[in-house]
């Protein structure tokens, strides 16, 4: 109860009064809008009939639902200007759709450092073992799963893999939510031949449609109430690129002699695991070292990967 409708019923008690009328305010909503679904949409290059029922009710929950999700939404638009120039080249490069790109988002939101309870890491969220499959460095000194690029690299193999045994790309997709084996062994068992019509784990059959419902806000995220500027996307950093092939007993002293610091050093390279690095194979890695400018708003010019994310 309000300070103020405490404060008359007292006045009216003390006065006498034999009945209080008390009268709660009315309460003020925003209004809500539900996202519309469209007749159909598209995902890896193939059309999506959402006239029949189910079709357009799992997709309204996972658009719904998405849409009202505001901080995570905004983050991975935010993200996804500055790692979709990194990332989209990859996909194209290996004969991955672009639409696929949408996987990672819903995998992380697009952060490079994100870590599941599972321990599953990175912006593809590879469990240590399939990181390792898919030719990923995962030890306690180096774990190439937070690398943007090296992991965007292992999650094409994973896909055109999984592609290539499913001849569709939404039947690729649900398989990194719950493996190939059990999407190829329930295909079999069921007799139908995409995901889409498959029985499987809430959370599977969910996970396709989450993929399709970011799709749809990343393209156009102003249909759902999203309003950007673009100097509140994050922007691509440039880097200088260093090389190095032998041990590094410490890398807070190679980055002041690389002209960085520790705290950089480790923010643009995720994939640096540990104080030091043992590299007794001489393996090379790429050690990226922000410029200058682009460390800096005021002096880096505001890129926009897609005009529909802004005003």
């Amino acid at each position: 109860m309000k300070p103020s409708i405490l404060f008359n019923i007292l006045l009216a008690v003390a006065a006498g009064a034999s009945s209080v009328s008390v009268h709660a305010e009315s309460p003020e909503f925003s209004e809500v809008f539900n996202p519309r679904i469209p007749a159909h949409t598209s995902f890896g290059g193939q059309k999506i009939d959402l006239s029949q029922t189910d079709m357009f009710e799992r997709l309204d929950r996972e658009l719904t639902a998405m849409a009202y999700t505001h901080g995570s939404t905004l983050l991975t638009i935010k993200r996804a200007n500055r790692l979709f120039p990194l990332m989209a080249p990859i996909l194209k490069k290996n004969g991955v759709p672009h639409d696929l790109l949408y996987l990672a988002c819903i995998e992380s939101t697009l952060n490079p450092r994100a870590v599941s309870g599972a321990k599953a890491a990175g912006l593809w969220q590879f469990m240590p073992a399939t990181g390792r499959e898919y030719g990923l460095e995962v030890n306690d000194y180096v774990d190439e799963r937070f690398d943007p690029e090296l992991s965007t690299e292992a999650a094409c193999r994973y896909l055109k893999n999984a592609y290539n045994r499913f001849g569709n790309w939404e039947s690729a997709a649900a398989s990194y939510n719950c493996g190939q084996g059990r999407i190829s062994s329930e295909l079999s068992a069921q007799g139908v031949g995409s995901a889409y019509e498959l029985w499987l784990p809430e959370e599977t059959m969910r996970y396709i449609f989450r993929l399709i419902a970011m799709k749809m806000i990343l393209e156009n995220p102003s249909d759902y109430g999203f309003r950007l500027d673009s100097d509140q996307l994050y922007q691509p950093y440039d880097y200088r690129i260093v090389e190095v092939d032998t041990p590094v007993d410490s890398w807070a002293d190679w980055a002041r002699q690389n002209g960085t610091t520790y705290y950089l050093l480790r923010e643009h390279n995720p994939w640096i695991r540990n104080k030091s690095l043992p590299n007794k194979s001489g393996k090379v890695y790429k050690v990226r070292i922000p410029t200058d400018e682009s460390l800096s708003r005021n002096k880096k010019h505001h890129s926009v990967y897609n005009h529909n994310w802004i005003k």
